[in-house]
């Protein structure tokens, strides 16, 4: 392997690996750090941990052993994969995660750069953006597990890392690479790095050539594959047929509208948190409803924020979090057992929860259905594990439907 890469949930993991293999990069997506070597063909490794709200301890340790692994493979540059929101809790764990993988790979400075300009996530300043307002006036504020209030990510990630945080600034940026470089060799440090467009990425990635350790969202991978001499391709997909269903735990503000888009045509199951605590709602119960429908269904968790703080109070924040996302894992290997073929499931949390259900150990990677959101295989299983905030209002219907057209 040549490049390793660490996300801290499922739907951030397919993203970057999608965007390493339509550089031309072989990859191949982990759930969960291997217990044995990988394919000797294999270009990137990407393995998606559950470690986004987890505590910082743990966190720290599911990392620390991803890297040792991929190291393991002979991996030369590790990416740690955040979210392009850059989520964590108050507490952390992104600062503490990449403290823990610079020491123990010995790294004195890293680059750190949330952007994906193609989804409306730019850097500049040192703030984050999303389209044209800031990360704090983005929805994000209302995140239920991971609430961002705060769009300078130097003060983000200096309240969570015992590193210092530099930052580099898009003046830098534009005049190209080695002024980058020339910057990041001045001290030792965290460096947040402005991108406000894809070729800011692309020159951060031949600024990172012999950098060893990223932190970012799936952007900061365009530029890297080009290092290792790969070119640009498109991966090949073989149609998978049958029921389709939607997992909507996400409660974004794109998704929401994705599920009311999706509600118009299709019939729909919503799941209260006082459903999934008190057992009102079982997966049994709701696959029987899925199985009798004649076409694809939605089953949704997602809420207007209002009502998620109304559960949290009534039931506390994990109960209620952690009751809703059990279920998804029953519900999606119970929907399995009968036959349902294809999955589109939006949000992390929720996607990590359908992917433990399955059972699944690795997933292939397939073209795009939309930015940050490739099509996915788990044997005859065919899969959309999409961001929260990614894709358009019709993204339900156009996923259901690629999904059964080869390429």
């Amino acid at each position: 392997m040549k490049i390793g890469v660490i996300a801290d949930d499922f739907t951030g993991a397919s993203d970057i690996a999608l965007t390493l293999a339509e550089a031309g990069m072989s990859v191949a997506q982990f759930i969960g750090t291997p217990q044995k070597p990988a394919q000797a063909a294999l270009d990137a490794g990407v393995i998606a941990l559950r470690s986004r709200t987890a505590p910082v301890e743990i966190a720290i340790a599911q990392s620390k052993a991803a890297c040792a692994w991929l190291l393991e493979q002979g991996c030369a540059q590790i990416v740690f994969k955040v979210c392009s929101t850059f989520d964590s809790t108050p507490n952390g764990n992104i600062g503490q995660v990449l403290d823990a993988l610079a020491e123990q790979m010995d790294v004195e400075s890293t680059i750190v750069c949330p952007a994906f300009p193609e989804n409306g996530r730019s850097v500049y300043q040192g703030h984050l953006f999303v389209n044209d307002v800031l990360l704090s006036e983005s929805g994000m504020q209302d995140h239920p597990l991971t609430p961002m209030n705060d769009p300078d990510l130097r003060r983000v990630l200096a309240a969570q890392s015992s590193r210092e945080v530099g930052h580099i600034a898009a003046q830098v940026v534009s005049k190209g690479a080695e002024y980058i470089s020339a910057a990041i060799q001045q001290h030792a440090a965290h460096f947040i790095v402005d991108a406000i467009q894809d070729q800011d990425l692309m020159t951060i990635g031949a600024a990172a050539k012999t950098v060893p350790l990223l932190c970012g969202g799936s952007g900061i991978a365009l530029g890297l594959p080009r290092n290792f001499g790969a070119t640009a391709a498109t991966p090949s997909w073989k149609g998978v047929h049958g029921k389709g269903v939607v997992l909507s735990g996400s409660c974004s503000r794109a998704t929401r509208t994705q599920v009311a888009t999706f509600k118009e045509t299709a019939p729909s199951f919503a799941i209260t948190a006082q459903d999934a605590v008190l057992g009102i709602a079982t997966a049994d119960s709701i696959a029987d409803w899925v199985m009798a429908q004649t076409g694809d269904a939605l089953v949704y968790s997602s809420a207007d924020p209002d009502i998620i703080r109304d559960a949290q109070r009534q039931f506390g924040q994990d109960k209620a979090a952690h009751a809703i996302e059990a279920l998804f894992a029953e519900l999606a290997a119970t929907l399995a057992a009968r036959g349902m073929t294809r999955l589109v499931v939006a949000g992390g949390e929720t996607s990590g929860s359908v992917v433990s259900g399955l059972g699944a150990t690795e997933l292939t990677i397939g073209p795009r259905l939309t930015a940050g959101v490739p099509m996915c295989r788990s044997g005859d299983i065919a899969l959309a594990l999409k961001s929260g905030n990614f894709g358009g209002a019709d993204f339900f219907t156009h996923a259901l439907s690629k999904m059964e057209v080869s390429t």
